[in-house]
């Protein structure tokens, strides 16, 4: 098979999972017991106002016919109208998605360089007191709840020491005295550009706890895998064999060991991308963090099953094609991986 018969063939793989996503979620979403067109006529309606809802939204129709309808405008790009906001779903996510994306970008980077460097540090120290302490670490990192560490962050560096924010990408107060021109909707980059230093320092303070907190399942999974890789390429022969040329440790560690070891921890730093795109929802929660995560839970809680799926079809799709990225660049990387 060749390379772009295998994209062809996971892209329709793709769109196949995706299909079946969209059809369990709808028909799950539909058949839970709730009022959508009472959601939608607003506080107290009439009777009058709540059958032109349904009418509107095509609630009286089977449930066949109403996944018709959202199939249709699916196809057109278009994902429905949100129950709760009355915008079109897309509109709003794209806003949320942006705030969501910015976390998702720094925790994964801290994701990488510390996972990374403690990875490779805790297999060049193996057995020692380091290397304990580190294992100690990345196990801690996958086992404990999102949800309990970033609280405990927040007891202790907003409550104790009152060195980081509580919540929110940028303090209100800020933004009014500095106004941000919005360009990407990343805060951080889009102050960066535009030379808001103000904007920019608030939010860097803002983001650190969320992003750690997001960033400590991924930190476990590199450091772990990292680590393992690296003790078994430590052992080849040509390792060996650098040493005995007087290699630097440094360069033995970093040019041979790494790079060969690095490939398949590719695959955890994929997997540990598409979590942070799930594991940011609770964790935008507990920071009141205006992303993908919050708008989805307010979704969940008045039943707007419109913003539901939406926001079901963005992460099951990131999901599908960021292992799809994932598995090219490991073959890239590694000659020995054949389509």
């Amino acid at each position: 098979m060749k390379l772009w018969e295998y994209i062809i063939y996971r892209l329709i793989l793709a769109f196949v999972v995706i299909f079946f996503v969209i059809v369990i979620v709808f028909f799950v979403s539909h058949v839970i017991p709730s009022n959508p067109a009472a959601l939608w006529a607003g506080a107290h309606p009439t009777p009058e106002e709540i059958e032109k809802a349904k009418e509107m939204l095509h609630l009286n129709d089977p449930l066949i016919v109403q996944f018709y309808y959202y199939l249709s405008d699916l196809l057109h790009g278009d994902l429905g109208v949100s129950i709760r906001t009355h915008n079109p779903v897309l509109e709003d996510i794209s806003k949320a998605f942006t705030a969501t994306l910015e976390l998702i970008i720094v925790a994964e980077f801290f994701a990488i360089i510390v996972g990374i460097a403690l990875g490779v540090y805790s297999a060049v120290k193996k057995n020692s007191w380091v290397d304990n302490l580190s294992r100690l670490f990345a196990i801690s990192g996958v086992s404990l709840p999102a949800f309990w560490f970033g609280m405990i962050l927040q007891l202790l560096f907003f409550k104790q020491l009152g060195w980081l924010p509580l919540s929110g990408r940028v303090d209100t107060v800020v933004m009014l005295e500095h106004p941000l021109h919005v360009i990407t909707g990343l805060y951080i980059f889009d102050s960066l550009i535009t030379g808001n230093w103000a904007v920019f320092k608030n939010a860097i303070w803002h983001i650190i706890l969320p992003a750690a907190t997001l960033a400590m399942y991924p930190v476990g999974l590199i450091t772990r895998q990292v680590r393992s890789m690296m003790i078994e390429v430590l052992q080849e022969n040509y390792i060996r064999t650098a040493r005995a040329y007087g290699v630097p440790n440094w360069k033995i560690y970093m040019k041979y060991a790494l790079k060969n070891a690095i490939a398949p921890a590719l695959i955890v730093v994929g997997l540990s991308l598409a979590y942070t795109l799930v594991g940011a929802f609770l964790v935008e929660i507990i920071f009141n963090w205006p992303g993908l995560g919050r708008y989805a839970t307010y979704a969940i809680l008045s039943m707007d099953y419109p913003a539901i799926i939406g926001v079901v079809i963005i992460a099951a799709s990131a999901y599908v094609f960021i292992n799809l990225i994932v598995d090219l660049i490991q073959m890239y990387l590694d000659p020995r991986i054949r389509v």
